[in-house]
């Protein structure tokens, strides 16, 4: 079995096509460090990163609508020499010449495959990334529940006692408004954790499945996207490169003559696009050679011995919920110098390590030896978990 390794012909090689994939990807991460590292000195960018979603989806939007304008080909494969073309099965005899030699005719992009190609290239990214969001916050949660118990059901005693110290008047509108939306959106999250994994494996596998394919020379579509779009990915010659010379030369002269109103406004306009124009020429390479720049210059001033023995700084995990008094437990008495067991001032105050309440040391050593639990909370505890405490509290 021959595996496609080589340059010849208009067929990408497996390695072309898993670049161009792999750049948006690569790019994204680098700039994300880089605004991140520029946050550190400008705080307002940080609202870029609460968005990083957005602001990412809109810089490809702009940079595939005119790759695929121009070149006819999206900005990662714009930059490794290849350009899409429709698909279309050999039909006719008479049109051998046009077509390639596994029998497919290539044809420039129409129009609602330019739109198309966007949609699979901007649109779906974006709606996985926050879906993915979505179902890593509801995993926390679920993972949260499983430890602590459930959020909501940790302050019912404390909201009780709010409520009964204000006034017992209904919620009003806003609120249940409010409340309404919460619930609902919980719900959503309840959706998309469910649905999500199934939905992200099916794609993953789909995924292996047509890069493989495309590996072993089995298919001409290397992704799912691109077969369902029926566009085949190909080198670009020399011709279809001066071609799109003249393609971009001839789009950028029929715009400036649709340009309307006095002459220095026609001057502003056209200057205004000549801009644009600079900017969307040099952002292919620009963005990159901008962002490997900055990353070797950041290596570059960083120690080496700040590299290899600086430890790596975790944020502190939050604090533990406060335990719940059971039904069955015993009740706390409202002075908290008091033993719950004997009712009296506390003597040799000791602490139960599970639950965190502070009894005489002889009666909750008395009860953890006889029952095994924490007479408040009913959680199982040892004599072993039963601590002196030198500083009553």
């Amino acid at each position: 079995m021959l595996f496609q390794v080589g340059g010849q012909g208009t067929r990408p090689t497996f390695f072309e096509m898993a670049a161009a994939q792999q750049l948006p990807a690569s790019l994204r991460a680098a700039l994300t460090y880089s605004i991140g590292v520029l946050a550190l000195r400008r705080p307002i960018l940080h609202k870029v990163l609460d968005h990083e979603d957005e602001f990412f989806a809109l810089l490809m939007l702009v940079l595939e609508t005119h790759s695929l304008r121009t070149t006819d080909a999206s900005f990662a494969e714009s930059l490794y020499g290849l350009r899409r073309r429709a698909a279309k099965i050999r039909t006719k005899q008479s049109d051998i010449r046009s077509k390639t030699s596994d029998g497919i005719k290539h044809s420039s992009l129409e129009k609602r495959q330019r739109v198309l190609s966007v949609v699979f290239m901007v649109v779906l990214p974006y709606l996985k990334s926050k879906l993915h969001s979505i179902y890593n916050k509801e995993r926390e949660a679920r993972l949260q529940a499983s430890l602590w118990g459930p959020g909501d059901e940790r302050f019912e005693d404390v909201d009780y006692f709010v409520e009964g110290e204000a006034s017992t008047s209904s919620r009003t509108s806003e609120e249940t408004e409010a409340t309404i939306r919460t619930r609902l959106a919980k719900n959503i999250q309840k959706i998309v954790g469910v649905c999500y994994p199934w939905l992200h494996a099916t794609t993953e596998g789909l995924t292996f499945t047509y890069q493989l394919l495309y590996l072993l020379d089995a298919t001409g579509f290397y992704s799912v996207g691109l077969h369902a779009l029926g566009i085949h990915v190909c080198r670009a010659t020399g011709q279809e490169l001066m071609d799109t010379s003249s393609r971009i030369s001839k789009i950028r002269s029929r715009e400036r003559e649709r340009l309307r109103g006095p002459p220095w406004v026609k001057a502003v306009q056209g200057a205004l696009l000549k801009c644009a124009y600079v900017v969307l020429d040099y952002s292919q390479t620009g963005l990159i050679a901008a962002v490997f720049i900055f990353k070797m210059m950041e290596w570059w001033y960083q120690s080496a011995e700040e590299r290899m023995s600086a430890p790596t700084v975790y944020p502190p995990p939050p604090p533990p919920p406060p335990p719940k008094v059971a039904k069955d437990g015993i009740p706390l008495p409202p002075d908290r110098t008091i033993c719950p067991l004997c009712s009296q001032k506390r003597a040799n105050p000791s602490v139960v390590t599970v639950s965190g309440f502070v009894f005489c040391y002889a009666c909750i050593h008395k009860y953890v030896s006889q029952y095994k639990r924490c007479p408040v909370t009913l959680m199982q505890a040892d004599i072993e978990q039963i601590r002196r405490l030198f500083h009553d509290v």
